[in-house]
């Protein structure tokens, strides 16, 4: 993980995995695949539905939201964003997508998700989910917030998956 630079201009670029127990990388995929469905695994998205597009298709766009309350009950913030899946590989269990318009400050960014097996490749293992991403600065916030904030988001969404996966059985 380090900041990279592109044309001249500073771009922060970094990966960050997660170990998903005894679960093997189809079944991890079967979840992450549904793309306007992240709202299930995640747990700062509160609200994600599809705007345009195919689903499972790259060109289709979801709107996720998230809402927060001030600690005194106050004023309530909704963060939003449009993102848009640009890539799909279902046979490499990977996708591709690139946030649009949103209210949280960011300029560019492009992420990827991964499902990788783990060693032995078998639920008894487990599997890998990489998220690796390619973003410029965020104003207010630093490399190492963000690679925070992912980190505990894809702790959150191992978690959920983990205990959705395990129910199923």
């Amino acid at each position: 993980m380090a900041a990279a630079q592109t044309e001249n201009k500073p771009k922060w670029e970094g990966k960050i995995a997660a170990k998903v127990e005894k679960t093997t990388p189809q079944q991890a995929w079967t979840l992450l695949e549904d793309f306007c469905n992240i709202h299930k695994w995640l747990p700062s998205i509160d609200t994600c539905h599809k705007v345009e597009g195919v689903e499972g298709r790259a060109g289709l766009v979801r709107y996720c939201a998230s809402t927060y309350s001030g600690g005194d009950g106050g004023d309530v913030v909704v963060k939003w964003c449009n993102e848009k899946l640009i890539e799909v590989d279902p046979i490499n269990k990977c996708l591709s997508y690139e946030v649009l318009e949103n209210n949280m400050g960011l300029k560019f960014y492009k992420s990827t998700m991964e499902v990788k097996p783990t060693e032995g490749g078998d639920d008894v293992h487990g599997c890998l989910i990489e998220w690796s991403f390619l973003a410029d600065p965020v104003e207010g916030f630093s490399f190492e917030d963000l690679i925070g904030y992912l980190d505990l988001s894809l702790q959150g969404m191992v978690h959920k998956m983990e205990k959705t996966i395990f129910e199923s059985l």
